[in-house]
């Protein structure tokens, strides 16, 4: 959506690590490591985590018994115990839980 919704189409997108992603036809480069060699991906990294963080605390308030604003989506100890006490919400994607639900 965000390529999408540019107005200025950039020559090349640089991205973190990922092998394919649909770039609407713009050329990319995945760069290993590109958050702590790029400093785009770095800013870009901040600004996705940031707003990551911002959602889940906004979800914590819908689905408080999923302990969203502490531990932001991780598979950490008490989300997983949430998952298996109160079951997937819509949130919960499939493939994530799919290893202990």
């Amino acid at each position: 959506m965000a390529l999408e919704n540019l107005r200025i189409k950039p020559d090349r997108i640089l991205v973190d690590a990922l092998e394919h992603i649909d770039t609407k036809g713009i050329p990319y480069t995945s760069i290993i490591k590109g958050d702590a060699k790029i400093y785009s991906i770095s800013a870009a990294s901040i600004v996705a985590k940031v707003t990551r963080d911002r959602i889940m605390r906004e979800y914590d308030e819908v689905y408080p018994e999923y302990g969203f604003a502490k531990h932001k989506g991780y598979g950490t100890a008490a989300h997983i115990e949430a998952i298996r006490t109160y079951g997937p919400c819509s949130l919960h994607r499939k493939t994530f839980i799919k290893n202990f639900v």
